[in-house]
């Protein structure tokens, strides 16, 4: 997705733009990833996202917005979409360019057809997931494949560090089948995306940024415990029902930034009713971080380049 500029509080559609693993393993417990000896984060604040369009005028949630950057370094971006309206996404998001990031998309429901300028082509379906590295630059498309339905799904924008935004493009499409996962005794899904939880290695690690994303389906009554180091950022968005983390309740479409204090390793969410979730951490860069729609750099004169690149068709 294309990413948008945010002006006085508004965001703009990215499509103006084109025209002009984690570090530390400790032992697993039989409740989640780490042993019950640390204190759960609590909820620091909870964030409702923006309705917005991007692309060819795509309806979406913008969640974590620019103003959220530096807060949840190393994570620039996330979109929910959600539809069974074609007319809400059937246009897609045709051609634009990318720099200095990866894209995590993430499909709960629905078809979308990538195609890049690196020769890469693959078709996202229902609880796959698209990791794109667009590193030094890459041109490409992600078009619906279908009439009717429900789309659904997240985009998540996580940074690359200064050393590796010039690096080659790559990419892979996962299906629901290669993405590993586990169920907790008391009856708790976890579909292990990027990192590592109750000792299962996820579909992707990253060094640098080492990020953690769970997608958690918790039955009613169950409680689930992911170890996060204190120095990471992390937040989780409930999609479906609502959970509790400690104390505060987290309903259906909201995102809860979760509290960095430096006793807390671990996170506790409980589901007083049937609840799904997205459970996101990394280890933040730490680094200058410089937004122009599709392009994030680390400086005003890289941005300057990005686009003089795109301009000539140098980019890809």
């Amino acid at each position: 997705m294309q990413g948008a500029e945010e002006k006085d509080g508004e965001v703009a559609e990215g499509s103006h733009f084109i025209q002009r693993l984690w570090g530390t393993k400790m032992p697993p417990s039989h409740h989640g990833e780490y042993p019950m000896k640390t204190y759960s984060r609590s909820v620091e604040r909870l964030i409702e996202g923006i309705a917005t369009s991007d692309g060819a005028g795509v309806k979406l949630t913008r969640v974590l917005t620019g103003k959220l950057q530096r807060r949840l370094d190393p994570f620039l971006m996330l979109d929910a979409f959600g539809s069974d309206d074609p007319d809400d996404y059937l246009a897609g998001f045709p051609d634009h360019p990318h720099r200095g990031f990866e894209t995590i998309t993430y499909m709960l429901a629905g078809r979308m057809r990538h195609r890049d300028s690196a020769g890469h082509e693959g078709l996202l379906e229902n609880g796959g997931m698209q990791w794109m590295t667009a590193g030094r630059g890459v041109i490409h498309s992600e078009l619906p494949e279908q009439q009717d339905g429900v789309m659904e799904g997240f985009q998540l924008w996580l940074n690359l560090p200064a050393q590796d935004k010039m690096a080659a493009p790559w990419y892979r499409d996962f299906a629901a089948a290669e993405i590993p996962g586990y169920t907790t005794p008391e009856g708790v899904t976890v579909r292990v995306l990027a990192g590592e939880s109750g000792g299962v290695a996820g579909a992707v690690q990253r060094a640098g940024t080492a990020p953690l994303y769970l997608d958690l389906h918790l039955p009613a009554g169950t409680q689930f415990t992911a170890g996060l180091p204190a120095t990471h950022n992390a937040f989780a968005y409930v999609y479906r029902g609502a959970v509790d983390i400690a104390g505060t309740a987290v309903e259906t479409q909201r995102m809860a930034i979760l509290d960095n204090a430096p006793e807390s390793e671990s996170v506790t969410i409980n589901a007083p009713k049937a609840a799904r979730l997205i459970l996101v951490a990394g280890k933040p860069l730490n680094e200058p971080i410089v937004q122009y729609g599709p392009f994030v750099m680390n400086t005003q004169e890289e941005i300057q380049q990005a686009v003089a690149d795109f301009r000539s068709g140098r980019l890809a």
